[in-house]
């Protein structure tokens, strides 16, 4: 059996986010207090591992915190920095307006300048919207392959709420100004929703309802302004069912600046820029798993991995071809993947758990690889395990008991 090893041991929780967990240079751990998925209304503090010296400390603080907010989690590094990205609650939240999918935005903070945050995303509830804004809550970001863009999901707080979309966000040099009141954020990201939902799909179509979990994918486009986001999108086939199917969208900056009305009036959701357009990849008959998980793509953009359920309901690894749409099983496990999934850099390496143990997978040759040997006096693996920087390890999330409780720990094994 693989080399397991604790990396932390504090009594409280370390929950790593489903990406960029772990710096470019694989000296740094990024998490959050959390000791449950849900509860980042209630958690107050982000913090990074120093695998040089097993050191840990906070890089942000929330003040005020409370059981209502604001709240901070879900924490990623920049693949080209020593900079991280977290979903921060409103300042105001209270009893009456706590946390919650339409009261967050994105904040960045450089590890050189600790407890400094900068707020990306602008929140105007003010009409007209300054152009860039959005006026609900981003969540889950994810830092593009070049570090210069975020993708996020987003809920509107004015219209539509439960109304899920995709969006991205890029750094410009000046912000349209945000009045300064409660609920809204001056950032310095200008962000646009590049997904299209509507409420009721015409069945049989390619509308959605939800655009959620994405991934970004090496774009063939040769513009150097124009990225490639994957996602997924409930669509409703000709029986009335909901289907998940794998979404793209190619993404030119330059349309996304221009077109200001895209920020939308009042009464209206944020729209998508003109010239910016999804296009249906996947067309299956039961398309992917309800297990909660985020698309992966590899990295030359070719393939496209998910999870998907086989003939005996359990969670499969599917590969998607991003230029012909067509889904494919490539695992056929006894068990049922039970987390969401990584690639490693190489994009040969699927990591997953599964009846509480951690595993690779060989996309090529198909060979599984147990790391762990489940251990009923430990508690629950949870989240997304991943893969380390340069090294053939994983890093997961487990339940330890401790002096005071159960608490989620960081822990490594090698492969």
């Amino acid at each position: 059996m693989p080399e397991v090893t604790q990396l932390t041991h504090e009594q409280h929780g370390h929950s790593m986010h489903h990406n960029g967990a772990i710096s470019s240079d694989g000296n740094w751990i990024v998490f959050d207090y959390r000791n449950d998925d849900t509860h980042i209304g209630r958690t107050g503090t982000i913090a990074v591992l120093d695998r040089r010296t097993g050191s840990q400390f906070p890089i942000y603080q929330t003040l005020g915190q409370s059981i209502y907010g604001p709240g901070v989690g879900a924490a990623s590094f920049n693949p080209c920095a020593n900079q991280v990205v977290f979903i921060h609650g409103l300042l105001d939240a209270d009893k009456e307006k706590p946390y919650d999918i339409t009261r967050r935005t994105a904040v960045i903070v450089d590890l050189e300048n600790k407890m400094q945050a900068t707020y990306a995303d602008s929140r105007d509830l003010v009409a007209p919207y300054a152009a860039g804004s959005l006026r609900g809550g981003t969540h889950s970001h994810m830092w593009s392959p070049d570090g210069k863009l975020l993708s996020f999901t987003y809920n509107d707080e004015l219209v539509d709420p439960q109304l899920r979309v995709v969006g991205l966000m890029f750094p410009v040099k000046q912000q349209d100004f945000v009045e300064d009141r409660s609920g809204n954020v001056q950032g310095t990201y200008y962000a646009v929703i590049v997904s299209d939902v509507t409420e009721s799909p015409q069945p049989g179509s390619d509308e959605i309802n939800k655009a959620f979990d994405e991934c970004w994918v090496k774009s063939s486009l040769k513009d150097g302004d124009t990225y490639c986001i994957a996602f997924q999108g409930n669509t409703v086939n000709a029986s009335g069912e909901t289907i998940t199917e794998i979404f793209l969208v190619d993404v030119d900056l330059n349309l996304a600046f221009k077109d200001k009305s895209a920020v939308g009036m009042e009464g209206e959701r944020p729209k998508v820029p003109q010239g910016i357009q999804q296009k249906r990849l996947s067309r299956s008959p039961k398309g992917l798993s309800n297990l909660r998980h985020w698309l992966r793509a590899s990295p030359d953009g070719k393939s496209i991995y998910a999870l998907a359920k086989d003939q005996f309901n359990k969670n499969q690894i599917v590969q998607c071809n991003t230029n012909t749409g067509e889904l494919s099983f490539v695992s056929n496990f006894d068990f049922s993947v039970a987390s969401p999934i990584n690639i490693d850099a190489s994009g040969e390496w699927i990591t997953f758990t599964a009846d509480n143990n951690l595993y690779v997978f060989q996309i090529h040759t198909k060979e599984l690889l147990k790391l762990t040997e489940r251990d009923v006096s430990e508690g629950q693996l949870v989240g997304a395990p991943l893969f380390d920087v340069g090294e053939r390890r994983v890093l997961y999330n487990q339940f330890i008991k401790g002096k005071d409780g159960e608490f989620i720990q960081i822990k490594m094994a090698n492969y």
